[in-house]
């Protein structure tokens, strides 16, 4: 039996919605620094691919139909972006609260990923967090998510409700959580560093203590971030392994 033009043409499009959207918000993918030709032959391919397997629940085609689900997927797939992409601004943000301890707070350079003004150490951070972020292969987690969240969740039956919005808050309200975390280990010994530049400063105010503690603070936040680096890839795993939770549990709802 023949498959008429406009389903075929309607049935590749749900699907290219779909993941053109997870592709624009996700991480790595959807960075600037990437050519748009790129991104949208990346969209074609594994939509050609993904094509002869994904049915697509559209009983009706209607106008209102086929307006539902096109913004139904592209809801969909921002939201699975925007759970992966919270990890990232996690490390932004812990960038920008280490820069301001260590004096670099107006030091900027521009950002590859989002070309826009950036803090020094948050610009570091971002770096390090995305070759950890390939070593990981966390791009191939990302591609097999959308392609299983189309098993979960078929084109055409795609549902929202307040259960999602919450959803999405709590995954945001992680992001400063992480960012805190990461955080943690220079704010804390540059606070230290800090009370024992005051209490040596009344002890002895003969002392430049209040000249040395720049370049101080600056060597053991050094030293301290570069002990936590360490750290890092197993942090940032489980991290990831939690966003991706989140966007699961947003399919099931959505279903």
């Amino acid at each position: 039996m023949a498959v008429p033009v406009e389903t075929m043409i309607l049935r590749g499009a749900a699907i290219g919605m779909r993941i053109s959207a997870a592709i624009l918000f996700m991480p790595f993918f959807g960075s600037a620094a990437i050519p748009r030709q790129i991104k949208a032959l990346l969209v074609l391919v594994v939509t050609a691919t993904l094509y002869p397997v994904i049915p697509v629940a559209l009983q009706r085609i209607t106008p209102f139909a086929i307006a539902r689900m096109a913004l139904s997927e592209i809801v969909l797939g921002l939201i699975m972006g925007l759970c992966l992409q919270f990890v990232f601004e996690a490390v932004q943000m812990a960038g920008q609260i280490t820069g301001f301890q260590l004096s670099f707070s107006l030091v900027n350079v521009i950002d590859p990923q989002t070309n826009v003004d950036t803090p020094v150490l948050a610009n570091l951070h971002q770096l390090c967090m995305l070759m950890i972020f390939l070593q990981l292969n966390v791009h191939h987690w990302m591609l097999r998510a959308v392609a299983q969240s189309f098993e979960r969740v078929p084109p055409g039956s795609v549902t929202f409700g307040a259960e999602q919005v919450r959803l999405l808050f709590h995954a945001a309200g992680s992001m400063f959580t992480a960012g805190l975390q990461l955080a943690a280990p220079v704010v804390l010994a540059t606070m230290v560093l800090d009370v024992t530049v005051g209490f040596v400063s009344k002890a002895a105010p003969q002392l430049p203590a209040l000249f040395l503690s720049v370049p101080l603070k600056s060597l053991l936040g050094y030293i301290v971030l570069a002990l936590a680096l360490g750290l890092w890839p197993t942090f940032f795993e489980n991290q990831f392994a939690h966003a991706l939770g989140w966007s699961w549990r947003m399919l099931d709802f959505a279903s």
